[in-house]
C-alpha cells in the first residue's frame, strides 16, 4: 500500500530521545539521554496508600468521565500555589485587567500542542530559542507551524536577534521559551531578559508560550520571577507539569492562560483526548493537599544537587580544558560543547561502542539541517557510580580525539 500520509505528518521525524531509550541496552549500558525523573524521587509509599483510598471512598467519580476543563479541586489548589510560589494569577477583582484561567492537561506536552493549535495556522511562525526542547519542536511542527530559531547565551535568548527574528517574520504567532532551567542547555534566562522578552512579545503583539516544567527543582542560586508573574495584558500561556514532583507517567500537567485563551484550550483539547486521566488527578490532588509536598520537593532538590555537583565535578576533572559544558542551577541537564577539532557525531558513535548514551545537539536545533557539535548529559536518572564511571569514558574518548 502506498501511504498518503498528511503533509503535516509526512516529514515529521520521530523523536531521537524515545529513539535512544528504545534501542537495545545492556546492564553495563549508562545512559545520559534521558529526560527521565530519578527512581528514588517518587513517592511510592503515600501514592499506594492514597490509591488504595480512592478505590475505597471515591471509586466511581475516579473512573467516570470528568470534565475536559480538569477536576476542580486541582484546579483550585495550583491556581492557590502558583498564585503563592511563583506570582501567578491574574484577576479582574484584583484590578487586573484580564482574568486566567487553569486546565488540567495530559502533560506539558499537551499544554505546548493546544498553544500552538489555538493560535497558529498552517505556515505560521513559532519563534524558539535555538536549541530548545524537541518535544515542542514537533508539536509546532505537526501542526504545521514554522520554527524560526533565536541563539541561545548564557542568560537567555540573544534579545537583539529576537527583535529581528520578530521584525522579519511577519507570520509571527508565538514566542516559546524556556526560562528557567532550560532544556537541553541547563541555563537560566536573567531577570532583564524576561522583561524584555515581555515588552517585545507586547509591542509586537505576540503571544508568549512560558514553559516551566522544571521551576521548583532549583537548587542553588536566587529564584527569579516568572515571566507570567509579570503578565498584565493577557499576553502568557504558562505551562507546567508534576512530572518532575510526583510522576512522569501520570501524564498530569497544567495550564495557566487568560481565561479566552483558555477556553479554546479546552475546546480544542475535546478533539483529542476528552479529558485528562482523572484518577490520577485526584490521586495529585490529594497527595499534594494530605502529605508534605514542601518536603517531598526539598527531597528532590537535595537528590539534584548532589547529582548535579558530583557529574560536574567530574566534568571538570575528567573533560580536557577545550570542552564547554554550563552549570546549571536547578533542572535536570548539562550542554557540552565539543572543540571543532572533535566530530561530535564520531565522539557519539565512541561512546555508544563504550555503553553510553548522549543525546547530540542537533536533535533540538530548530532548523533541522543545523549542524551542532554539542550535547546533552542528563544527571537525574544515573546512580551516583554511573556518573563518574561515564563521564570518565567520555573525558578519555575525547582527549583520544583530541
Amino acid at each position: 500500500m502506498n501511504y498518503r500520509f498528511s503533509d503535516k505528518i509526512a516529514n515529521l521525524k520521530p523523536s531521537a530521545i524515545r529513539e535512544i531509550l528504545k534501542a537495545p541496552s545492556t546492564p553495563d549500558t549508562i545512559s545520559f539521554a534521558a529526560g527521565n525523573p530519578a527512581p528514588e524521587s517518587f513517592p511510592v509509599a503515600d501514592m499506594a496508600r492514597i490509591s488504595a483510598e480512592i478505590y475505597e471512598e471515591c471509586a466511581i467519580p475516579a473512573l467516570q468521565y470528568g470534565v475536559t476543563d480538569g477536576y476542580s479541586p486541582l484546579r483550585e489548589f495550583i491556581s492557590q500555589r502558583q498564585k503563592k510560589i511563583f506570582g501567578i494569577g491574574a484577576s479582574k477583582a484584583n484590578g487586573d485587567a484580564f482574568d486566567d484561567d487553569t486546565i488540567i492537561v495530559s502533560g506539558g506536552q499537551q499544554g505546548i500542542e493546544l498553544a500552538c493549535k489555538v493560535f497558529c495556522n498552517e505556515g505560521d511562525a513559532v519563534i524558539c530559542e535555538d536549541p530548545t526542547f524537541i518535544g515542542a519542536l514537533n508539536a509546532f511542527r505537526s501542526n504545521g507551524a514554522k520554527v524560526v530559531g533565536v541563539p541561545l547565551e548564557e542568560d537567555g535568548m540573544n534579545i537583539d536577534e529576537l527583535e529581528k527574528k520578530i521584525q522579519s517574520t511577519p507570520d509571527a504567532k508565538l514566542i516559546y521559551t524556556i526560562p528557567t532551567f532550560h532544556n537541553p542547555c541547563g541555563i537560566t534566562t536573567s531577570y532583564e531578559k524576561r522583561v524584555k522578552i515581555y515588552d517585545l512579545a507586547k509591542k509586537y503583539g505576540l503571544m508568549i508560550l512560558e514553559d516551566n516544567p522544571y521551576g521548583e527543582l532549583r537548587f542553588a542560586g536566587e529564584d527569579i520571577p516568572t515571566i507570567k508573574s509579570m503578565d498584565k495584558d493577557g499576553i502568557v500561556i504558562y505551562c507546567s507539569t508534576f512530572s518532575k514532583i510526583l510522576s512522569a507517567g501520570m501524564r498530569v500537567g497544567f495550564v495557566i492562560a487568560p481565561d479566552e485563551v483558555a477556553s479554546k484550550m479546552v475546546v480544542s483539547k475535546q478533539t483529542s483526548d476528552v479529558h485528562t486521566n482523572l484518577f490520577f488527578q485526584i490521586l495529585c490532588y490529594r497527595y499534594m493537599t494530605e502529605c508534605d509536598l514542601d518536603g517531598h520537593i526539598k527531597f528532590i532538590q537535595s537528590i539534584y544537587s548532589h547529582k548535579a555537583s558530583l557529574m560536574l565535578d567530574t566534568l571538570e576533572r575528567e573533560f580536557p580544558n577545550e570542552i564547554k559544558y554550563t552549570r546549571p542551577e536547578g533542572g535536570l541537564f548539562i550542554w557540552c560543547t565539543l572543540p571543532d577539532s572533535i566530530d561530535v557525531n564520531k565522539f557519539i558513535k565512541a561512546a555508544i561502542e563504550h555503553n553510553v548514551r548522549v543525546v547530540p545537539g542537533a536533535t533540538f536545533a530548530c532548523d533541522t539541517e543545523a549542524r551542532s557539535n554539542s550535547f546533552r548529559l542528563n544527571f537525574s536518572t544515573p546512580s551516583d557510580e554511573q556518573i563518574v564511571k561515564g563521564i570518565e569514558i567520555l573525558g578519555q574518548l575525547a582527549k583520544e580525539m583530541l
